[in-house]
């Protein structure tokens, strides 16, 4: 059997680091309401010359270090972001030149918070497939360029950064991605969403979101992909050692952990470092997470995040 092993993690943030007491001296908010509601104490904040794509490259870098292969070893860029530097060419060409990278598969997935673990599946069965060896797998955002900073209720939910991995095919490993399982329900569109695009109004848009809606579909489409994904790799909540969720709500982290009665302390969290960075949200925790040594080799983890469309996946990771 073939499968596609993380070889190497990777982030990166913007300089910037906003505090909620510095967001209330512009907007209509305090530190106490945004912790009480979502968890979060800080984020990032991309300032000049920071985009996507400088984020993404940093991440990728960092995953290439951890991994210890060159760039020229990568055949596949897959770039999860619903905040594309341009609106073509694909971010993760951009991130291909400044790499280095002469030729190669790389393209952008568009699935919002859920775009890594789509990004994950997408690379994963390339490589299965044996269209590729190594991949680069990143989610980047600058979620703060789409923020109406005068809508409180989203503008103190967001932040900016990236984070990558390196997959590798292998032959018969014990590790690796065991099983991954994709959602999408384009119904739900007007829950959470951008007001602005290309073809529709010409204009990059802000975010719109009804927030209690949001949180009620995805504390029950998150417990319910987690177990699918679980039970499609023959394992059970018992079996796993860590949880790296989508950092959006620490309400939504702590109700998804008790409808599968997993240990809080199983559970990573930065949304209150980071806030939530949309599709680099899981690769970021995930990096947090190897560095700081609370993910060793061995350990199993579930990957998890529910966006706008709505999209959920989940994805089971022995690392």
């Amino acid at each position: 059997m073939r499968r596609s092993v993380i070889l190497g993690t990777g982030s990166a943030l913007p300089a910037r680091r906003v505090s909620n007491a510095e967001l209330s001296e512009t907007v209509d908010t305090s530190d106490e309401w945004i912790v009480e509601r979502t968890g979060i104490r800080f984020r990032h904040i991309a300032g000049e010359g920071e985009t996507t794509s400088t984020l993404a490259t940093d991440a990728a870098r960092a995953a290439l270090a951890a991994a210890g292969i060159d760039a020229g070893a990568i055949d596949l860029i897959v770039l999860a972001t619903a905040t594309p530097d341009q609106t073509f060419p694909a971010t993760a060409t951009l991130v291909q030149a400044a790499l280095g990278i002469p030729d190669c598969v790389a393209f952008d997935v568009a699935a919002v918070c859920s775009g890594f673990l789509y990004a994950v599946q997408v690379a994963d069965s390339m490589i299965r497939a044996g269209a590729a060896n190594r991949a680069l797998v990143i989610g980047a955002e600058t979620f703060s360029r789409i923020l109406d900073w005068q809508d409180r209720a989203t503008c103190v939910l967001f932040g900016d950064g990236a984070g990558a991995i390196v997959l590798e095919g292998q032959a018969g490993p014990e590790n690796g991605i065991l099983s991954t399982r994709l959602h999408a329900d384009g119904r739900h569109n007007g829950l959470l969403y951008v007001d602005g695009g290309p073809s529709t109004t010409q204009t990059v848009g802000h975010v719109r979101m009804k927030g209690r809606e949001v949180f009620r579909h995805a504390v029950v489409n998150l417990a319910t992909v987690m177990g699918e994904a679980l039970a499609a790799a023959g394992l059970t909540a018992a079996d796993v050692d860590w949880v790296v969720p989508h950092q959006a709500n620490a309400r939504i982290l702590d109700a998804t952990a008790r409808k599968l009665d997993l240990a809080p302390e199983k559970v990573i969290v930065t949304v209150d470092r980071h806030a939530n960075t949309s599709a680099a949200s899981v690769p970021l925790a995930l990096d947090t997470a190897v560095r700081d040594g609370r993910i060793q080799r061995g350990d199993l983890l579930v990957l998890e995040a529910m966006g706008g469309g709505f999209t959920w996946g989940a994805a089971v990771v022995r690392y």
